[in-house]
C-alpha cells in the first residue's frame, strides 16, 4: 500500500537541499537516508534520500543526483509517497495510518450512529476525521484522546465523544446558556456575599476599629 509521507517545500541554499512538510508520525523510518520514494507527479521519481537533517523545526533533504538550487526548485510541490505493508501498524498503540481509519463506521459513546470517516485531513496543528453524516453533510472531528477515546479496528468502528456543538448547533447554544445562567447565579451569590462582607465589616468596626475591619477584607 502507497502511503503520501511527505510533500516537498522551497529549496534551501545553493546545493539541493529542500524543506519538507512531514506527513507521516516516523519520519524517522519513511524518511530516513537511503529510503526510495515514489512520487506524485510519478515522472518526476522515484527519489532516493541521500542526506537529512533538522532545520529551525523543519526537515531538510537532499536526493540523490540533485545537486543544485535550480533542481531543487523543481520538485518543489512533489508528493513524496512510500510503499507500506498493508498489515503494518505503527509502533505506538495510540497511532494510526490513514488507510486503517478511513471507512471505520463512527459512534457516539452513547451508541448514536454519527457516519463514517471518509478522509483523514492533516493540518499543521491537528489531524481531524472527515466523518460522512449518516443523514447527509460531513463534519470534522478533531483526533485526540478526549473526543475520539476508541478506535476498535476488528470491530471497523471509532467511538467519539463529542462536545456540545460538534454534532448539533443547538447542543451549542444550549449549553452556551446553562453556562450563561451558571455565571449569572455565581455573580448574585457574589454579590450577595459582598453585601454580607460589608455588614461584617461595619460590625467590626463599630466594635474593634477600621483595623479589624481592613483584615477582615484582605483575607477575604
Amino acid at each position: 500500500m502507497q502511503l503520501v509521507v511527505g510533500r516537498i517545500g522551497r529549496a534551501h541554499g545553493i546545493k539541493g537541499e529542500v524543506s519538507v512538510e512531514v506527513r507521516t508520525d516516523e519520519p524517522e523510518l519513511r524518511l530516513a537516508p537511503g529510503a526510495v520514494l515514489a512520487t506524485d507527479p510519478a515522472a518526476t521519481g522515484p527519489l532516493t534520500i541521500a542526506t537529512g537533517r533538522v532545520h529551525s523545526g523543519r526537515l531538510m533533504l537532499r536526493f540523490e543526483g540533485v545537486s543544485d538550487r535550480n533542481g531543487a526548485e523543481a520538485l518543489r510541490g512533489t508528493m513524496l509517497i512510500a510503499e507500506v505493508d498493508p498489515e503494518q501498524t505503527p509502533e505506538d498503540p495510540e497511532e494510526f495510518y490513514d488507510h486503517q481509519l478511513i471507512d471505520l463506521d463512527v459512534v457516539t459513546v452513547d451508541g448514536r450512529e454519527v457516519g463514517r470517516i471518509t478522509e483523514v485531513s492533516h493540518l499543521p496543528y491537528q489531524d481531524l476525521l472527515v466523518v460522512a453524516r449518516t443523514g447527509g453533510g460531513e463534519v470534522l472531528v478533531p483526533f485526540v484522546m478526549e473526543i475520539v477515546p476508541e478506535i476498535d479496528l476488528d470491530a471497523q468502528r471509532a467511538v467519539i465523544d463529542p462536545p456540545p456543538g460538534l454534532l448539533d448547533e443547538a447542543d451549542a447554544q444550549v449549553a452556551s446558556g446553562q453556562a450563561d445562567g451558571e455565571a449569572e447565579v455565581e455573580a448574585g451569590e457574589g454579590a450577595d456575599a459582598g453585601a454580607g462582607a460589608e455588614n461584617v465589616a461595619g460590625d467590626e468596626s463599630d466594635a474593634s476599629g477600621a483595623g479589624d475591619a481592613r483584615r477582615e477584607s484582605d483575607g477575604a
